[in-house]
């Protein structure tokens, strides 16, 4: 899933179907986990992510959901990373949230 940027089909998502079935007003059309379950990929975990940098630069621009340990999505979160300054950030946010520029990378096992 190597994309210069997290790809334009594949954003403004929240993170899973919890999370959508959560939100009562302006509703995401889906979720990275489902489009991922759809696609027949799993989402990329921080550490994949983190070797997909060592491959390039993406998402300068965009970010993307990464597979989120259940403790944290438990309490309602869930991570996503970027690369900016040059350096890969991982960060928090409600699994519930979405943006535009936000959307998620994916792997297949073969």
């Amino acid at each position: 899933d190597c994309a210069a940027e997290s790809p334009k089909g594949r954003r403004s998502v929240c993170y899973d179907h919890q999370a959508l079935e959560s939100r009562s007003e302006n509703k995401p059309a889906h979720s990275a986990t489902g489009i991922a379950a759809e696609m027949g990929i799993e989402i990329l975990t921080e550490e994949e992510y983190r070797r997909l940098q060592q491959l390039g630069q993406f998402d300068l621009k965009t970010s993307s959901w990464v597979a989120t340990p259940a403790g944290i999505r438990k309490l309602g979160g869930a991570v996503f990373c970027d690369r900016r300054y040059d350096t890969v950030f991982c960060y928090h946010n409600g699994a519930g949230s979405y943006y535009a520029a936000r959307g998620f990378r994916g792997s297949l096992k073969v």
